[in-house]
This record gives C-alpha cells, sequence and structure tokens, in this order.
C-alpha cells in the first residue's frame, strides 16, 4: 500500500482525487498518486498550445485538422477530441481495473454556443464516440439541462458542470431520477458543484459591493453551501457522484475530506503542494456550520442566499448568475484565443 497523502485519504475516507485540465505526464503521475477521473475544461485546447512539454505535439495536431474543414470552429473542436483523447486512453487503464466504475474522462465542448442545446446534444454524442470512458460534461443551464435530457435517456454518462448554487443541483437529481425511473437505465453521472470559482467569485464580490463581513465568515462561505447540497444529497437519496471543482486554494480539497465526494484539481499548484506538504488527514466536511455564520452570510451577502436557498434562483437565471457567468467568461476567453490561431496557422500554411 502506497502511503502519500491521497493515498491516505482513500484509505481512510471514501472521499477521492480527480484531476484537472493535465497534460498526458500530469495524466499518468496522477494516477500514480491515486487519481480515479479526469475532468477537462473548453479552456484545456489554449492550455495545451502554450504549454512547454505539450505545445509542439499541440500545433501538430493543429496543423493536421486545419487539411480536415475549412470552419475553424470545427478544428478547434476536433483539435480539443484528438487532444483529449490521449488522456482518456491513459485513464483507461483505471476504466478497465473498476470494471467501468472509475477512470471516466469529462469532455465540454464549445463554450460559445452552449445556449443551444442542439448544439450541446449533436457534439455530445460525438465526443462519446472518442473513448468507453469518455464522459460528456454539460453547464447546468437552461439549455444544458435540456441537453442533458435526451442525453441521460440515451444512457450517456455526463457530468453537469457549472453547479454554483442549491437550485442548480437540485433541478440535476431530480431530472435524472424522473427518466431513470422512465427507462429503467441508469447512467453514470455525477454533478460539480465548482466551490472554487464560486469562491474566487463571490470574494470578487464582496470587495466590488462594498460589503463589510468578518473575513474568517466570508472563508467559510463555499463550504456552507456544499455541506448543504452533501446532506440534501444524503437525505433524498441522490445517486449522483458528487465533483468539486474548480479549486483555487487547498482548502478546496482539504476541507472536503470525509465526504463521498470527488475534487478535481490541476496537477501544479494542488496536487503537487498536497503531495509535498503530506499533512495528516483529518475529515473536516462534517464540522457543524456555527449559526452566527449562515446568519451573517443570508443577511450580508444575497448572491450567498441565491446560491444556497433551494429557490434561489430559477432555471431560466442559472445562465446569467454571476459566478456562472465569471466562469464560462474564461472559458469563452480561452476558445477564441485558439480560434485566433487556427486563423493565424491557416495563413501562415498557406
Amino acid at each position: 500500500m502506497k502511503h502519500d497523502y491521497f493515498h491516505r485519504v482513500a484509505a481512510l475516507t471514501p472521499t477521492k482525487l480527480w484531476i484537472n485540465n493535465v497534460t498526458r505526464n500530469e495524466a499518468q503521475m496522477a494516477i500514480d498518486a491515486g487519481a480515479v477521473g479526469c475532468t477537462q475544461n473548453p479552456s484545456y485546447t489554449w492550455k495545451m498550445l502554450n504549454h512547454p512539454e505539450e505545445k509542439a505535439f499541440a500545433l501538430q495536431l493543429l496543423d493536421e485538422t486545419l487539411k480536415e474543414t475549412a470552419d475553424d470552429n470545427e478544428v478547434v473542436c476536433r483539435l480539443q477530441r484528438k487532444l483529449i483523447s490521449g488522456i482518456a486512453e491513459i485513464f483507461m487503464q483505471v476504466y478497465e481495473k473498476t470494471n467501468g466504475e472509475h477512470g471516466f474522462v469529462s469532455i465540454q465542448g464549445d463554450p460559445i454556443h452552449e445556449e443551444d442545446a442542439n448544439v450541446i446534444i449533436a457534439e455530445g454524442r460525438l465526443n462519446r464516440e472518442i473513448s468507453p470512458n469518455m464522459m460528456i460534461k454539460i453547464p447546468a443551464t437552461h439549455a444544458g439541462l435540456e441537453a442533458m435530457h435526451v442525453l441521460i435517456k440515451e444512457n450517456t454518462p455526463l457530468n453537469a458542470t457549472e453547479v454554483m448554487g442549491v437550485s442548480q443541483f437540485v433541478d440535476i437529481c431530480e431530472m435524472y431520477h424522473r427518466i431513470i425511473q422512465e427507462t429503467r437505465t441508469k447512467p453514470v453521472m455525477y454533478f460539480s458543484l465548482i466551490t472554487g470559482i464560486f469562491d474566487e467569485w463571490l470574494h470578487r464580490y464582496v470587495e466590488k459591493e462594498g460589503i463589510e463581513i468578518n473575513q474568517d465568515i466570508l472563508f467559510q462561505a463555499v463550504m456552507v453551501v456544499a455541506k448543504k447540497v452533501y446532506q440534501m444529497r444524503q437525505d433524498k437519496g441522490y445517486e449522483l457522484g458528487f465533483i468539486g471543482g474548480g479549486v483555487r486554494g487547498l482548502q478546496h480539497f482539504t476541507e472536503m475530506v470525509g465526504g463521498d465526494v470527488c475534487i478535481t484539481m490541476n496537477w501544479t499548484g494542488h496536487v503537487d503542494q498536497l503531495l509535498e506538504l503530506d499533512q495528516p488527514v483529518v475529515s473536516r466536511l462534517f464540522n457543524p456550520v456555527q449559526p452566527k455564520v449562515l446568519d451573517e452570510l443570508l443577511q450580508r451577502v444575497p448572491a450567498f442566499g441565491h446560491a444556497f436557498m433551494e429557490k434561489g434562483l430559477k432555471v431560466e437565471e442559472y445562465e446569467e448568475y454571476g459566478p456562472v457567468m465569471y466562469f464560462r467568461d474564461s472559458f469563452v476567453s480561452a476558445w477564441k484565443n485558439v480560434i485566433d490561431l487556427v486563423k493565424q496557422r491557416r495563413r501562415e500554411l498557406s
């Protein structure tokens, strides 16, 4: 038995490590460190095109893909599939070893057109063909929920992402359970509560709005939401897996330890640091929220209430909710950067 931090976490708790936006080398290192799954987001291709280890390989694939289609956006979609297929191949060892329980790699497509459910569905079907362990990652917006409804019926493994509040989580889980009762199938499905991004956005929101609040209380805000989501999942018997994502600090992993959750984070700056720190394994998720903390957050930070309350947001509001937009904007920016590079490479090669 290995005795590094993540293997000890796995031995003592149900908490699992996933890895995010990895290079091929990092994918194998993550598996060796105990990772059982992988998430990639729409900024992945831009990251690989600028990564010192992967840039040459990514550019080679880009040049090959340019010959396949004159549609620049389609080039980006195909390039993403090619890059992520290599990661899925590496994670097949986990998928096969666990008989398909673990080893999934999730892929999220074009963020520019994700308001169109038909685009999401068509792209999801294409991406699913990449590998048996490919999981389709879809934002929990109005259009995303429409697309999930179709793909769940098709028994597609899914990761419902960009979840920033309790209402999104409930809508996803209730939809899943209605469909599986109808179809009598049960595709693997996770929801991703983007704890790190929500935390980052909330701190910026508080500063922008000039809200005065104890920083120790604000530090706990995202975990207050996460604990409520976790408890509701247990109480209601929802069968979806829980992923914590968008990690921005080590606390977004360590504060979740103890729960039956998967936390996905980058290798550099997060996984490597936790391996180096090699701190004691302590279950923290079930530490109770003090009433004063919840009262202060609800009274002083309106955006927190939208995330915390079960009906804090309507389905039509999901796409425009501050932290969802903040997260999506980063994807759109990276996707457009790749499109610009595609145009540039076309000119250079012609």
